[in-house]
């Protein structure tokens, strides 16, 4: 059986942005490899870039938080307790934005432990729902998302344009206790 090893996680500094940037830009590339065309990669990195990820740290919007081995950072998750993407959501629901690891530390726990600072911090925030947007064709993230007590809402699959493609999306939801 191998170890599940603790990664610390803290709220991210504006020094991280660039780091944070790449690990997006690595993640979604391989993550999304099968499902995006090449320009379609880099509309997503470019969506997400480096004046976003300053903007969201500086401002809160998403709060983001890194995950870290020693001195460097492997993996972030971006969560919003006031202003979800959706339509009309109540004051109460929450939204993962991004979570986003490494590739090289995926299955390791770098995830659960991003995960459990967003549900806690969500939770502080008085939330009680929260909401994740994932491609349909990312096994990886729905089998994370899934084992960690999201529910498919199937009614709320949409297709939404990325660079000169389009892909398939669905809301994931889940109680948060």
């Amino acid at each position: 059986m191998s170890s599940n090893p603790v990664f610390p996680v803290r709220t991210a500094t504006l020094r991280e942005a660039k780091i944070i940037t790449d690990i997006h830009a690595a993640a979604s590339s391989v993550a999304l490899k099968n499902l995006v065309s090449a320009d379609g990669l880099k509309a997503l990195s470019a969506d997400r870039g480096l004046a976003y990820w300053r903007d969201a740290i500086e401002y809160g919007e998403p709060q983001v938080h890194v995950a870290t081995e020693g001195d460097q950072v492997v993996g972030f998750v971006g969560a919003v307790h006031d202003r979800s993407r959706d339509k009309g959501p109540p004051p109460t629901m929450g939204e993962i934005w991004s979570i986003c690891v490494t590739p090289t530390y995926w299955g390791k726990g770098v995830g659960l432990a991003l995960w459990d600072a967003a549900r806690e911090g969500l939770l502080e925030e008085g939330c009680t729902h929260v909401t994740v947007w994932v491609p349909l064709g990312n096994e990886r993230a729905m089998r994370f998302h899934e084992l960690a007590g999201f529910k498919r809402e199937m009614s709320s699959a949409k297709t939404v344009p990325l660079g000169d493609g389009r892909i398939e999306e669905i809301r994931l939801k889940r109680v948060l206790a």
